[in-house]
């Protein structure tokens, strides 16, 4: 029992650092609020110099003071501020003159200002020159793809923001301007962020050769110990290159094989969900369901496997989950009421019309559901509840 409580708060953590919202970039890490989109939320924005601070003194009860001269003003929804005039915060910011910043400030009864974010002419040119959020996401994306790897710290985590938060379809869309060479070089060079490898692996699937493929293939069957971040987006991308030869080498090497670690082969699994969702037919759909259905084999992911056998419509193992219902590694709660909401939803997907025969798999359900319902009544109950918010 101790090793599922362990698998599930892996899966937890894998969800969360290896997959970004379905509706955002699929390998992306949580999307943020980006510095543009600050930016656009502000009431008032200015690029402005510390001039002087005092420290805190807490025998006094002082909190520490920092002013700071305006040097341009971005917006002022406010019509308070100008250039050459001041803004002085109630706390203190150690600086020295010269040191620039970003004051974002929010309209209440008076502008109440954000912590000051220290950039550069090079970073402040780069958040107030980005197209507006009323841009086409196209246009967008352009602009910050030239900025990925930038050696500004500030503005290469941001650019991979915008992309973290990009939908799918948008990153597409410009595939056509991604630089291949570069892509190679940012996935081969060992100072990128881990958290950027997923998003790079995407990318050369989508404007990659032959070549990218098998360098891909190449890097995905390294032997591995431990978890290594942005895998599933390489996977991601080897199948968008090699298709149905590469589903091949990832079932072969990742989910055949038990001795992998785990994280390699729930990878696999968010690289077939990507296939699915976002392939557009490249991998056949039945292709896809018979390498979600070899994981029925391993009892530690049987209930994530059951969910998205459901979610695929793949009645052709529901005498199988009869059959593993309740055995040895089968026999934890999560994985019984994955296999009872199979049936619930394989016993819901028939025809509207109620003059139409309900399909063989519909028959088949109910069949199982009432058996389960006379064997394991409790566990039924609990699945039926919120079956709806599960599916």
């Amino acid at each position: 029992m101790f090793r599922f409580a362990i698998r599930s708060a892996l899966v937890l953590l894998l969800t969360v650092l290896v997959s970004g919202l379905t509706w955002a970039c699929p390998f992306c890490s949580a999307p943020s609020l980006t510095l543009c989109e600050q930016l656009n939320m502000a009431d008032a924005v200015a690029l402005v110099e510390w001039s002087e601070g005092k420290p805190a003194d807490r025998e006094k009860g002082f909190a520490g003071s920092t002013q700071y001269s305006i040097l341009k003003v971005v917006h002022d929804s406010s019509g308070e501020l100008k250039v050459g005039g001041k803004i002085n915060l109630d706390r203190y910011r150690a600086a020295k003159s010269g040191d620039m910043f970003l004051l974002m400030g929010t309209k209440t009864t008076e502008l109440e200002w954000g912590s000051p974010l220290e950039v550069t002419e090079t970073s402040f040119n780069y958040i107030t020159q980005a197209p507006s959020k009323e841009a086409p996401a196209k246009e967008r994306l352009a602009y910050f793809l030239k900025f990925l790897e930038f050696p500004d710290t500030i503005v290469a985590d941001d650019a991979y923001g915008e992309f973290a938060n990009a939908q799918y379809k948008d990153i597409v869309s410009i595939k056509d301007q991604f630089p291949r060479e570069k892509v190679r070089k940012w996935l081969d060079n060992p100072q990128t962020s881990p958290s950027r490898l997923g998003l790079y692996g995407l990318m050369l699937g989508l404007c990659g050769t032959v070549e990218d493929a098998t360098y891909l293939e190449k890097k995905l069957l390294e032997p591995v110990e431990g978890f290594r971040l942005g895998i599933d987006g390489m996977m991601g991308g080897y199948l968008l290159l090699a298709k149905d030869h590469g589903l091949t080498v990832l079932e072969d090497s990742k989910l055949k094989n038990k001795s992998v670690p785990f994280s390699e082969t729930y990878a696999t699994m968010q690289a077939l969900r990507f296939m699915w969702q976002y392939g557009d037919g490249q991998i056949a759909k039945d292709r896809l369901r018979q390498s979600m259905r070899i994981l029925l084999d391993r009892p530690e992911l049987a209930d994530l496997v059951v969910v998205d056998l459901a979610r695929w419509q793949d009645w052709s193992v529901a005498d199988r989950l009869m059959e593993l219902y309740g055995k040895e590694g089968y026999d934890i709660p999560s994985t019984k009421r994955a296999i009872v909401r199979f049936y619930l939803t394989a016993e819901a997907a028939k025809p509207k019309d109620p003059k139409e025969p309900a399909p063989e798999h519909v028959e088949v359900a109910k069949k199982h559901l009432k058996a389960l319902r006379e064997k394991d009544p409790d566990t039924v109950k609990q699945a039926e509840e919120f079956f709806y918010l599960n599916f």
